[in-house]
Parts: C-alpha cells; structure tokens; sequence
C-alpha cells in the first residue's frame, strides 16, 4: 500500500472531492500523509477557473517532477494539453470520477499511468471522507450549471447541471452531524438551480434543516436568475434557526451591457430586486457578491457602473477577480481585451472601494453582543467564528473549534470583526 498526499486548490467543491479522495484512499488500505516529500504518490485535485490558479498548479507539478502523480479536478478534463506537456508521466483523473483516484494510485504505484475522464460517477454522497474539518460537512448538491457564460472554462470540466438525489444528501448530512460535525456547507456551481425531480432548493433546505442536532446550514452561490422564482420561498427558509442568514449572489459587472457580452442571464435589476427581497424578509441577512474587472469592452464608464453597484450594496464579502482569457472561450476571442494596466488599475480602485464600505458597514456592530460558532483556528493564537449572519469574528477564547460562545464585537476590518469572549459575562 502506499504513503499518499492529497494536496487542493480552489472552491468548497473541490476540498468536498479532497475529503472524499482521502477517504477512498483510507478504505482502501492506503496511509495518508502531510506532505509530498513524505509521499510514494502525490494527488493534486487542480483549479482552472483563473490563471494565477493554473499557474500555481503547472509550478506544482514541475515541482514534483520524476514523482508519482495523479491529476485529478478540473484540469485534466479542460486542460489535458497542457498537463501532458507538464508532468507527461502523471495519470489523470476527472471532477466527475472522483472515486476511481484509489485505482489511479495503485497505477502509479506500478509505474502505470491511467487516465479517467469519463465522468460516469459525479453523484458525489454517501462516500467515505476524511474532513480537513471536523466541524464542517462540505455537501455537493449538484454537478455542472445550466449556464453558458462566455468567459467560463469549468463548464467544459463540469459539463450541464446534474442534481444529485435528495434522500442521499440528507443521509450524508445527518452521519456528518451524527459525527460532530457543526456546519453543513450546501455548495454546487449554482445552488439555486437544484432540481432532483421535482426536488428543489426550498425542498432540500427544509429537509436538512429537519435533521436533529445542534448545527448550522450554509447555502452556497446562487445565480439571480435562479434564485428570483423560489426567492419567497427561500426568504422564508432564511429566517429558521438552523440557516446561516448568508447570500452568496454573484453580480460579475454593474453593467447590462457587459452581463450581455458575459452572457449571464440577469439584469441589475434582478440583481437588485433579489437582494432587496431577501433584505425586506431576513433583516440581519449578509451578502458576498462577485465582480469582474475589465471584460472585454469594458468602458469606464461600464465599470463606474460596478463601483456605484458596490456602494449600493456594502456587501459583507467581495470577490474581486480580474478579467483573463481563458483557452478555448468565447471572452478569449472578443474584441476589445484592456491592458492589463488597466485591469490592475480598475481591480485597485474597487479594492479601495471595498474597504471603504466594508469597514463603515461593519462599525455599526460596534459593541453589538450575540453568539458565535468557534469553527476554525486563527493567526496569533486567536480563533475564528460565524454569527449566525455569517460574519467573522476573531477572538481569544479558550472554546474548541464547534463551540457556541458568546461575543462582544471590539473591533472592525473589512472583512472580519474583532470581539472579546464574554461567555461567562452577565454584560
């Protein structure tokens, strides 16, 4: 049997595919190890969606030249040129065929190399884990989208939506809270599409909320389009006890002539009226969008558009991503690419923007006292938390990770709060 390093990149998804990797691995007889200089087989479960991110991976991989590899993730699917002419020897192995990475190891182990991209198994419950967190549950509800944004290499990883059944996602999530877990992460390319069916979202929600135990459920990305016609229902379902009051909606541009050329299927104003709905229904709820700096053909005009949609909001998280050209997509071939000084450029202005926002948004929970859920280790030995809004919080406790503890918010940051445990406080 062989020392194995399961090494991840990018979104919750792919740490879910790490976890259960490790887990077929375990069952398999197989040792799992920290580091690849420990390893007889290094598996990289690999990101495409930007190019810092592939580039980070290529180095990887020149890194552990002459050693066993298996690829695994979004790479070898969108990308396999590019892996064949890195690391030649490596097998490799699809987002979608996930549970076939102790087969490849054993290849590798042989001085074999396999490949297995049919991505005949996406269903991804119910499978053997070993959590890189023993208070959170990473749950995939689904694999691919329904969309066909023109600047988005996953979809040729991930391929059209695929709704796994609902049964199996409950069953996965009560053993995982049965097991201590605190967190259960619902998390798919667009969770509001989710469709087992006739099995929607709402559905599926309500299901997971009526498991017994003393935990949390965070709802991953939804797409506006998606989410406007079960946006009642769902407002509604934010409101219970066991929902983090989280909305995780991506705009990509305050511009309806850039959604046009992105070829996302919503209007600003769909943006808008969504999250004016869920802050009507769900008064303490915390938003994160997503927004693209310089698309191509992006005016300045069209990206002060994103700066006034960025004040409009105050969002409680942003992700900033600069425009690149991913191989093989319809944005890599459209007229007007910008200078990557400008990109910068604009990618620094709404930085800027955003700690502005952020930071005065978040000084209005100045002294605000309320519970808190310990669910990871900090720098400087503090510890990390959730609100039930989902705001982080860092604080000097002495609870364990997946403890409720009692705060006072300190501090503020962009992006974070800082608070003082008065668990045992009568203030």
């Amino acid at each position: 049997m062989a020392r194995v390093y399961v090494e991840v990149y990018g979104c919750s998804a792919n740490r879910a595919d790490a976890e259960i990797a490790s887990g077929l691995l375990l069952e398999a007889g197989h040792e799992i190890v920290d580091s690849a200089e420990a390893a007889d087989v290094s598996v990289l479960l690999t990101c495409i969606v930007k190019t810092p991110t592939e580039r980070k991976v290529v180095r990887r991989l020149r890194e552990l030249e002459g050693k066993r590899v298996v690829v695994a993730g979004c790479m070898p699917k969108a990308q396999i040129g590019l892996i064949e002419e890195v690391s030649p020897g490596a097998s490799l192995v699809g987002p979608d065929d996930v549970a076939r990475i102790p087969e490849a190891v054993t290849a590798a182990m042989a001085g074999e190399k396999i490949v297995c991209l049919s991505g005949t198994s996406p269903d991804r419950t119910c499978l053997p884990r070993l959590r890189l967190s023993k208070v959170v549950h990473i749950a995939p509800i689904a694999a691919g989208c329904l969309g066909n944004c023109s600047y988005c290499i996953v979809k040729v990883a991930r391929g059209r939506l695929r709704s796994f059944p609902a049964d199996a996602i409950v069953k996965d999530a009560e053993e995982a809270v049965a097991n201590g877990c605190k967190e259960i992460w619902v998390t798919a390319e667009d969770t509001a599409a989710y469709d087992d069916n006739g099995t929607i979202l709402p559905d599926l929600l309500r299901k997971l909320g009526a498991i017994d135990g003393d935990f949390m459920i965070r709802v991953g990305m939804m797409t506006p389009n998606s989410a406007l016609p079960i946006v009642d229902d769902l407002v509604d379902i934010f409101r219970g006890e066991k929902i983090f009051r989280f909305l995780h909606v991506p705009i990509q541009s305050g511009s309806d002539e850039i959604l046009g050329r992105m070829r996302r299927r919503y209007t600003v104003a769909d943006f808008r009226d969504l999250v004016n709905r869920f802050r009507e229904g769900v008064s303490d709820v915390s938003v994160s969008t997503d927004i693209i700096c310089g698309f191509p053909g992006e005016s300045e005009e069209q990206f002060n558009e994103s700066m006034a949609l960025v004040e409009w909001l105050r969002p409680d998280a942003l992700n900033m991503n600069r425009f690149w050209p991913r191989p093989g997509t319809e944005a890599a071939g459209l007229t007007g690419q910008l200078n990557g000084r400008i990109i910068k450029d604009r990618s620094r202005r709404l930085d800027q923007l955003w700690t502005k926002v952020g930071r005065d948004a978040n000084k209005s929970l100045l002294g605000w006292v309320g519970e808190m859920i310990v669910d990871e280790v900090g720098h400087n030995d503090m510890m990390m938390g959730r609100t039930r809004s989902y705001k982080a919080v860092a604080v000097t406790t002495d609870a364990d990770i997946g403890e409720w503890i009692r705060v006072r918010v300190t501090g503020v940051e962009r992006a974070y709060l800082l608070g003082e445990d008065v668990t045992d406080s009568t203030g």
